[in-house]
């Protein structure tokens, strides 16, 4: 013997909730992946400016730094 369940076409009001959740979420994930930085709130980058073209002899200057301490601990240590 066999048991027929009746199925309907229609979604109970469970399925229609979830269904409508997921679909906000997917609009919501939509609209961050529209944004090229992900912010929506580009109030932090005003009153900023480009890396200047000398930033490099900055990072030069560090980087002799710290070779300039390696040396000097490397002579007091002996």
């Amino acid at each position: 013997m066999a048991l027929f369940i009746r199925q309907n076409d229609e979604r109970s009001k469970l399925q229609e909730q979830v269904a409508a959740e997921l679909q906000e979420r997917a609009r919501q994930r939509a609209a961050l992946q529209d944004r090229p930085d992900g912010v929506s709130d580009t109030e932090y980058v005003k009153n900023t400016s480009q890396t200047g073209r000398f930033a490099w002899i900055w990072i030069i200057v560090v980087i002799a730094v710290i070779v300039a301490v390696i040396y000097v601990l490397s002579l007091a240590a002996k």
